[in-house]
């Protein structure tokens, strides 16, 4: 498919800086839920605290590098058609609500960690826990090591918070509906990078995740890779994404919550060099608003773990 063209709007060239006391998260929700659908924007945050930037030796495009840019906006049509979407206002890279709490470096912090971190996985291993030691192409982060406050506060403020609002979504739709499907919103650049492994290699249109079929019921993955392939778009599978810790952490289908990871393409919609959106933006805006109108008349049936 090749989206309409539509005037894109500029990029700023520079993070917005976030002031203390204001709201880390926004969900945008309908007037009333009226689908069994919840729409999760974990790695869309765009307002950089100037504290965090002053504690960071890169430049701040650079640190934009882990940001799913715009993600939010593309999945904006959800509360259109009944469902809510969550979004964190802050930056992967100061903190990542799809690590656990405690998935921390310990070759990152002045202090011992609790006994209970996670710091052997290996999103730690790749410098990419809940507190990232490297930005998405892995550039270091930080000068010098931090205190274990400082995780701590960040946690405290950002990471329980989003994972609370997401709880309470998904337990209101449980209660109304019975079951849920939980879309966790994520983009992906358009080449492989170099600690991933796929690295220099080309990627299709869209990513799936279910944990390989774990976490969500495989009738509703395959209807939303059908709706996608109609639109013309390419779709692979679990490859090289099968979904983070909210995919993991979420996808109980026997209990009747169904999580699906979706990775975008960056290269239909944005610059991946300047952070501009692209003119296919709006298109493929569009198009996934219909492929959310497509996941709303969803029958019962689909939800049958």
């Amino acid at each position: 498919m090749k989206p309409a063209p539509a005037s894109a709007k500029p990029a700023s060239p520079l993070p917005a800086h976030r002031k203390s006391g204001e709201a880390v998260i926004e969900i945008m929700a309908p007037g009333a839920q009226t689908v069994p659908l919840v729409f999760s924007s974990p790695h869309s945050g765009r307002d950089y605290p100037a504290e965090f930037l002053a504690l960071s030796r890169l430049d701040p495009l650079t640190l934009r590098r882990s940001e799913d840019s715009y993600v939010d906006e593309l999945f904006a049509a959800a509360a259109e058609h009944g469902a809510p979407l969550l979004r964190a206002l802050f930056p992967r890279v100061f903190v990542d609500p799809n690590r656990e709490a405690l998935e921390l470096d310990p070759a990152m912090f002045s202090d011992p960690l609790p006994a209970n971190a996670n710091t052997n996985s290996p999103r730690v291993a790749a410098g990419l826990g809940s507190i990232a030691r490297v930005v998405a192409s892995g550039e270091e982060i930080y000068a010098r090591k931090l205190p274990l406050a400082e995780a701590e506060a960040r946690l405290d403020r950002y990471w329980y918070p989003y994972h609370a609002a997401l709880e309470d979504l998904l337990a209101a739709s449980r209660r109304r509906f019975g079951h849920v499907l939980l879309i966790d919103c994520h983009s992906m650049p358009s080449v492989g990078g170099p600690m991933e492994r796929d690295a220099g290699d080309r990627r299709l249109d869209f990513v799936l995740g279910d944990c390989h079929g774990r976490s969500c019921a495989p009738a509703l993955t395959d209807r939303v890779e059908a709706i996608l392939q109609a639109d013309g778009f390419r779709v692979e599978r679990n490859a090289p994404y099968a979904g983070g810790y909210v995919t993991q952490h979420y996808g109980r289908p026997a209990e009747g919550v169904h999580t699906l990871q979706i990775e975008v393409n960056r290269a239909l919609y944005m610059n991946e060099a300047t952070y501009e959106r692209r003119p296919g933006f709006a298109g493929l805006q569009r198009a996934i608003g219909q492929l959310i109108a497509q996941l709303a008349q969803l029958e019962r049936t689909a939800f049958a773990a």
